[in-house]
């Protein structure tokens, strides 16, 4: 290596220093804001990816063209995981160590923030806004995690009560073998116990797969009247297709990750009937104030109408993270991003209320029943 290539690698470094001596932290400039994201860009579950990172840069992009916070713009490196969690944790330590992302939004999915989780800890970078439900997330309390959404228990308790008040018994759960589906089948079986009930049988499938074949023999043979499904969009499709053409028809119901608007795709007129719940409201709701301003920005974006849940809920972890780094002022560090996020008492994004203490970092508890109806449109 010649002495120019050294010296050359050497100022780089001592700049890179220099400016985050000057403005404050690592991934803030004088007029840039680094944000990092892991995400599943390709591979069977990337739609959710997707989704999620243009709900964020939607709201980025309506930032930016305000100005950015105070002064900055806002950056949002993504990078695939492909929905596996090695990818997302050797993606974390990049985002982090070569990239220098000041924090962390809108992840996708439970294994990959399970995998990432020690990493942004250790480093004490902020981690906020993760598409998942999951428990781990939530206890033991993590200072440097922040979760817009409701959790999966949330979720299952409201599925659970849903069958049980309709009188269903036999109640099933298909769901996705890893820590995401997991946390799943626990939410169903919290439920359950707490109605003195048990779940009528289980099947599994392995992530980024859609091999259900097995899972439909062992769920099919008690006659269920509900499955209660934890996967991703492609092997819920998968199975849920292959349930019906053995003419087993239960009420089929999912938890928010599943991906509503890709499931509805993926299953055309078969998914009619299917419930799934939803964390943010419903992005066809013009009475909430978000969503006609996601709507609006959307399309300036996007340049379409295809709006989605999935993508509404990246573009409200990005409004809450926006909020969060405004009030951490002209001067933000890691951990005046904490503080600054633990100040939102009842935040508003327009429809959707976050709240945050030093002792709670779990946003919102907003769980609402949707249906896939007619030509995959979904009702209320």
């Amino acid at each position: 290596m010649s002495f120019l290539t050294i010296f050359r690698r050497v100022a780089g470094g001592l700049a890179f220093a220099a400016a985050a001596c000057a403005y404050g932290e690592v991934g803030i400039t004088s007029n840039t804001v680094i944000v990092g994201q892991s995400a599943a860009l390709t591979g069977p579950a990337k739609e959710l990816g997707l989704d999620m990172r243009m709900g964020v840069q939607t709201y980025f992009d309506q930032v930016n063209k305000s100005g950015g916070v105070h002064g900055r713009k806002l950056v949002l490196k993504s990078l695939d995981d492909g929905y596996e969690a090695t990818r997302a944790a050797a993606n974390t330590k990049t985002l982090i160590n070569q990239d220098g992302a000041f924090a962390l939004l809108g992840y996708v999915g439970t294994p990959t923030s399970e995998a990432s989780k020690p990493i942004f800890t250790e480093a004490r970078v902020p981690f906020v806004g993760a598409f998942t439900g999951a428990e781990l997330l939530r206890a033991p309390f993590n200072r440097y995690i922040f979760n817009v959404r409701a959790s999966y228990y949330d979720e299952t308790e409201a599925i659970v009560n849903l069958l049980a008040n309709l009188g269903m018994t036999r109640i099933a759960v298909f769901y996705q073998n890893d820590s995401y589906g997991k946390a799943g089948l626990t939410g169903v079986e919290r439920a359950m116990t707490k109605r003195n009930m048990k779940i009528a049988a289980t099947g599994t499938v392995e992530r980024n797969t859609t091999e259900v074949s097995v899972a439909v023999k062992e769920i099919s043979k008690v006659d269920p009247q509900a499955v209660v499904m934890i996967s991703a969009y492609k092997s819920v499709a998968a199975f849920v297709t292959a349930m019906k053409k053995m003419n087993s028809n239960p009420q089929f119901m999912n938890v928010s990750f599943v991906g509503s608007k890709a499931l509805a795709t993926e299953l055309g007129e078969t998914g009619r009937g299917v419930g799934i719940s939803q964390v943010v409201p419903f992005p066809w709701n013009l009475s909430a104030p978000v969503v006609k301003e996601y709507q609006r920005n959307f399309v300036a974006h996007a340049g379409n109408d295809n709006y989605n849940f999935s993508s509404l809920e990246g573009y409200i972890a990005a409004k809450v993270f926006v909020e969060g780094l405004r009030r951490a002022g002209p001067q933000p560090t890691r951990e005046g991003l904490v503080a600054a996020l633990e100040t939102l008492r009842d935040f508003d994004v327009g429809g959707f209320n976050v709240t945050y203490t030093p002792t709670d970092h779990n946003g919102s508890k907003f769980v609402e029943l949707t249906v896939i109806g007619r030509e995959g449109k979904f009702l209320r």
